[in-house]
């Protein structure tokens, strides 16, 4: 937990590792500038949030004066900076990338600082592959790693619990919870597919792939396309990818959907996903909804978790070990 304890005021990370991450932030913006990719900002706060239902957003009042609390305006802090950075390719921006803060109000842990540094970026006329194929390069340029393997979403499952996650029933996906001899009494009585099929992802598949070279895991199931767009070949997968590394997810990334009448949709699915399981419901972005509308460029984008990065690339165990000041020293 945060405290505001007055004899704890020396940062989490040593000097040396935080002049060591310097140094690797000064390679990432070499990579970019040698591809001719133009760094952005955008900002934290915006009116309007993510309606993913697996994300919580922080929100604070702006208030129209010091003495008006009922005019105040709910602004939510950024989980990604993605909806902004998708308004400026929709203006033209070209090729571009941030370096900046994301928010994600999740307990803390070894891999996530609520407050936490996240690497994204869109490259216009690049589909799901290129930009997999640039940011396997990205990982040999900062981590002087192997070349990355890649495994489509299905044959990853098949390989590692064992069913066909495009075919099977919910039937069949409980039978591996046994099978597996996964403790897990909760999830035999879920009744949601996806939550079922994430938590044999990320039981049998995450603690499996990737630990002597980096691993795509490609072609998710189109349930959880989030904003990628559905393949064209097969209707049951979707153009996303995911980068997994000794054990830590590292990115997640789309061929980008530009349909601004099927993001709505997808985002008004979420809401009501949110309304029946008793959560908040989300303001969504019509700003970006209105930026798809005007033309959205072809492109691909991702988002990587800087911090843990940079946890492989020091060899910490820790992220509070390679941040200046971790959430409980705040």
């Amino acid at each position: 937990m945060a405290s505001n304890n007055p004899h704890d005021w020396q940062p989490s990370a040593t000097r040396q590792v935080l002049k060591q991450r310097a140094e690797l932030m000064a390679k990432i913006r070499q990579f970019f500038a040698e591809r001719d990719v133009m760094e952005v900002e955008t900002p934290s706060l915006s009116a309007a949030t993510v309606t993913d239902v697996h994300l919580e957003s922080f929100s604070t009042e702006l208030l129209a004066s010091a003495h008006q609390s009922n005019d105040a305006q709910t602004l939510y802090l950024q989980t990604s900076p993605e909806f902004a950075m998708k308004r400026l390719l929709a203006d033209g921006s070209g090729c571009i990338y941030q370096i900046c803060k994301a928010f994600r109000n999740e307990l803390a842990g070894r891999f996530h600082n609520p407050e936490f540094t996240m690497l994204e970026w869109y490259r216009v006329g690049f589909d799901h592959f290129q930009l997999m194929a640039e940011l396997d390069q990205l990982m040999q340029t900062v981590l002087s790693c192997q070349a990355a393997q890649s495994l489509t979403y299905q044959q990853a499952f098949i390989d590692y619990v064992g069913v066909d996650p495009l075919t099977a029933d919910i039937e069949q996906l409980k039978q591996q919870v046994n099978r597996h001899n996964l403790d897990a009494d909760w999830i035999l009585a879920e009744s949601d597919f996806d939550t079922i099929l994430q938590y044999l992802f990320a039981e049998l598949v995450e603690t499996n792939i990737g630990q002597k070279s980096p691993c795509f895991i490609y072609n998710f199931p189109a349930s959880q396309s989030a904003l990628a767009r559905i393949d064209d070949q097969d209707e049951r997968v979707s153009r996303r990818f995911e980068l997994y590394f000794k054990g830590i997810e590292l990115a997640n990334g789309f061929h980008e959907l530009t349909d601004a009448d099927e993001q709505a949709r997808r985002f008004t699915k979420d809401n009501a996903w949110r309304k029946q399981h008793g959560l908040a419901e989300k303001p969504i972005d019509d700003r970006l909804l209105a930026a798809l509308q005007s033309g959205l460029p072809d492109c691909a984008g991702v988002a990587l978790g800087l911090d843990r990065l940079v946890m492989l690339a020091l060899q910490q165990t820790h992220i509070d070990n390679v941040i200046s000041f971790s959430v409980n020293k705040a």
